[in-house]
């Protein structure tokens, strides 16, 4: 059920709001990120050893969702 906000969602003008949308965001790429991996590495390990492609595809997806977690807590500015 998704949090109920006192008031009407803009993105551009409430920064609690934005912020929450960021933090939300984050939240599904993480699961979309642990789903398809496990997914990958399951039937990598079961079936098909020789995919070379796995861990550069898992190395550089987490390095795209540190950098997302690095733009919502340090870089994003939710002041105004």
């Amino acid at each position: 059920m998704p949090p109920r906000w006192p008031r009407k969602p803009d993105r551009k003008n409430d920064p609690a709001y934005r912020k929450l949308d960021d933090r939300m965001n984050f939240a599904v790429h993480t699961a979309l990120f642990l789903a398809v991996n496990s997914g990958v590495w399951f039937f990598h390990n079961l079936n098909h050893p020789e995919w070379v492609w796995t861990t550069p595809f898992t190395l550089g997806w987490s390095v795209i969702l540190g950098i997302h977690l690095l733009y919502i807590t340090v870089l994003a500015d939710y002041s105004h």
